[in-house]
């Protein structure tokens, strides 16, 4: 009828959670994200994978909107593939995460979406880089996601220089688990992915076999 407003929930903002984490070491990068994708209090998906390939030694982790950060890793992959043949040899991580960067910045008011790139190359190794609202940033590690505001304390505490790849894959699972745990918006399963000079390995952790801490 007219005069008649619409219903509130119809103009809110639909809030979205999830975690996500990269760290550096020595020769590599562990990557990590939990699986569950809400939508305002309802969760829609349970298992999702969070860490999309952008090239073979590249992944990106996933943050906002999930249809707009897969949009952003699909045409970042595309456009790698083609630079990849232009060049003769594969990427740089720089180059993946500054075409993330110009992407989400060109179209900041259509998407929303926050990505950290990480991956190896043969020219500087294991690299994490940060892209938000144009900055693009390498960093020791990296944390995104609502469940990263429940953790930043454990993550400065904890993290050390120089870390092996076994420490650093215990340290992201650790930082997943207190998340999935405090958020309401993180949960599900675990997924790790590990990328080196000789490829890149994936892995899952169920939910009942990540490690608990003194008041779980």
């Amino acid at each position: 009828m007219l005069g008649e407003t619409e219903p509130q929930w119809l103009s809110e903002e639909v809030k979205t959670g999830t975690t996500i984490i990269a760290i550096e070491f020595d020769g590599g990068v562990v990557l990590g994200s939990d699986s569950r994708v809400s939508a305002g209090e309802s969760v829609v998906n349970r298992v999702m994978n969070k860490l999309s390939p952008l090239h073979d030694k590249i992944y990106c982790a996933l943050s906002g909107s999930a249809a707009d950060a897969q949009t952003i890793a699909e045409m970042v992959n595309y456009q790698l593939d083609v630079h990849s043949i232009e060049i003769g040899e594969d990427p740089q991580v720089r180059s993946a995460a500054t075409l993330v960067r110009n992407i989400s910045y060109k179209y900041k008011e259509e998407l929303s979406a926050h990505l950290i790139v990480a991956g190896w190359d043969r020219r500087a190794g294991g690299q994490v880089f940060a892209t938000l609202n144009g900055l693009l940033t390498r960093q020791p590690f990296a944390v995104g996601g609502s469940g990263s505001f429940y953790v930043y304390g454990f993550v400065d505490a904890e993290y050390r220089k120089r870390m092996s790849k076994e420490e650093c894959q215990q340290f992201v699972v650790n930082t997943l688990s207190l998340a999935m745990n405090r958020d309401g918006s993180s949960g599900g399963v675990a997924y790790l992915v590990t990328i080196d000079e000789h490829g890149t390995e994936e892995k899952v952790i169920l939910g009942n076999d990540l490690p608990t801490f003194f008041d779980q």
